[in-house]
């Protein structure tokens, strides 16, 4: 049922209460006086070497770094990407731009999110953020490339080499940065999982499957068809 509610965690088990976790800001453990001095500007709290791993990463992959270890993935297969394509396209006119809808939302495809006091780096399918939210000058052109401003919704579209992280590791870092929504998209099972943050946990409001016609939060304001979403 679209409108029941259940609770869950990363894992999509049943959760039980915990605390937000915490991690150390210093330099990583057993940094030698001379490696302290490769330290990236940009990235000091760091191993240099991951750093150092993203930053030359193939094109070919996706790298992300998430609890301090460096993530290579491949770039996703062209139905993934279709998928996310047309998932932000559906939701940029009535919401980014204001087209038959309430807009409010800037929503970009893939921005590079920095992400806690470390930190995490991770690049989602699509990310909005609410316009009251955000700061002067935050998509002027001499805004540096990633984004350290957490977003209100995150969309991540699963595929077999990336779903673990997606459910866990990624969904654990969205909820301590305080975004409010997580949709998963499966374009293997056409279905749209939407997670809402709560103090406790994450909050399975509704899971949509096939060509169906949808009003999903944060984006319930107008309807959504899935049908264009899954269409080749």
């Amino acid at each position: 049922d679209p409108r029941g509610v259940s609770c869950v965690d990363a894992a999509g088990a049943a959760w039980t209460p915990r605390s937000p976790a915490t991690r150390p800001v210093d330099y990583p453990s057993g940094m030698s006086g001379d490696a302290a001095g490769t330290l990236d500007p940009e990235l000091p709290n760091l191993d240099p070497a991951v750093v150092d791993g993203y930053r030359n990463a193939p094109e070919a992959v996706v790298a992300e770094i998430i609890d301090g270890q460096l993530s290579l993935m491949p770039r996703p297969h062209r139905q993934h990407v279709r998928v996310a394509g047309e998932l932000h396209g559906e939701l940029r006119g009535p919401f980014d731009r204001g087209r038959d809808g309430p807009g409010g939302w800037v929503l970009m495809a893939e921005p590079e999110l920095r992400l806690g006091p470390r930190p995490d780096v991770v690049v989602p399918d699509v990310a909005g953020w609410r316009r009251e939210r955000l700061p002067a000058g935050f998509l002027a052109r001499e805004a540096p490339a990633f984004i350290d401003l957490a977003p209100d919704w995150v969309c991540e579209v699963l595929s077999p080499s990336t779903e673990q992280v997606d459910r866990g590791r990624k969904l654990d870092l969205y909820r301590r940065e305080g975004v409010g929504h997580v949709w998963l998209v499966s374009p293997v099972l056409r279905t749209v999982e939407v997670f809402r943050r709560h103090d406790l946990g994450w909050l399975l409001t509704a899971t949509f499957a096939g060509d169906v016609a949808v009003r999903a939060e944060p984006f319930d304001a107008v309807e959504l068809d899935l049908a264009v979403v899954w269409a080749p």
